[in-house]
């Protein structure tokens, strides 16, 4: 038989410890604040010590509270998965959360097939760049470039992100038929550029030995939001575009884009992470998604370990 203490108290002062609020507790937990406050009275009765420190505005754990909060947490945690495992609808749809980048240059062109995988499985692809909250249900899982430092995520590194100069093959054919010569990375400046006042291109002049044109980089010019625009732009012959190599890997082999400088590649110091809440991990949809995108994510490295064996 299990001597617990009534649930309702423990759920009360786990909400009110979260949110170090009596107010927001009550508010989430669709109560008074009185009712929070008897609650966590009566749990304290029952231990027979203080949990908080009641101050103006904000309820401040005492040590106890602090030892007891992260179980707690973590069990309520447990209980919610336990629950949402079981759920048929929640399990019938996968909600993945991405960039535009990611989304229009990678995962759009295989994702059909992770679907006819799991025919029993819906799949939603929702292309932001806002960050979404994945522990109240925003989305199932998410996709994001950064350093992957996410509290309470659990995180799977994809690629490191990085970047070079990419044309279409008429562009850079046209560029070096106005030089009378092979492109080289000091003749950048004066190129025509997609979105010349992006600081990346100022790294990658600077990891180049370039000096930046300042007037040629202020020049009126096509400004996009995103690489995925940036290298449609590009490969239409509108200009040279910094791209990850790994996200144009088939527009490369497809003859679309060229990447004049091969060997110069800058990085921006992060890189594309599956992101997702660990107390999900092991549902169903979550657990096929992530084993199935980790593998696929190998197999597209291996020809840019390859290539870059063979230049070695």
């Amino acid at each position: 038989m299990r001597r617990l203490p009534p649930l309702a108290a423990v759920r009360a002062f786990e909400a009110a410890a979260r949110n170090e609020s009596f107010t927001a507790a009550a508010a989430e937990l669709g109560l008074t604040q009185a009712a929070v406050s008897y609650q966590v009275k009566a749990l304290e009765e029952r231990l027979g010590a203080p949990l908080f420190v009641r101050e103006r505005g904000r309820a401040r754990l005492t040590p106890l509270g602090h030892r007891l909060l992260p179980t707690l947490s973590q069990a309520f945690d447990s209980i919610e998965a336990a629950f949402t495992t079981q759920r048929e609808e929640d399990e019938s749809l996968l909600t993945i959360t991405t960039t535009h980048t990611f989304a229009n240059t990678w995962l759009a062109w295989r994702l059909g097939a992770f679907q006819m995988a799991h025919p029993e499985l819906a799949v939603r692809m929702s292309t932001s760049n806002d960050i979404v909250d994945l522990k109240a249900g925003d989305a199932d899982i998410a996709i994001r470039a950064g350093p992957g430092h996410w509290p309470g995520l659990e995180t799977h590194k994809l690629f490191e992100s990085q970047f070079t100069p990419m044309a279409s093959p008429e562009c850079l054919a046209a560029e070096e038929r106005k030089l009378g010569r092979k492109l080289q990375p000091s003749d950048m400046p004066t190129a025509h550029i997609i979105n010349p006042g992006d600081d990346w291109w100022q790294q990658w002049f600077c990891d180049n030995g370039v000096a930046p044109d300042e007037k040629a980089l202020r020049r009126p010019g096509i400004r996009l939001d995103n690489q995925a625009n940036e290298g449609h732009a590009a490969m239409a012959g509108q200009g040279f575009a910094l791209l990850t190599p790994f996200l144009w890997q088939g527009d490369v082999a497809a003859g679309r884009l060229v990447v004049p400088f091969p060997e110069s590649i800058s990085a921006r110091g992060w890189a594309y992470w599956l992101v997702l809440p660990p107390e999900r991990r092991m549902v169903p949809k979550v657990k096929r998604f992530r084993e199935w995108l980790l593998a696929v994510m190998e197999e597209a490295r291996q020809p840019a370990l390859s290539d870059a064996a063979m230049e070695i």
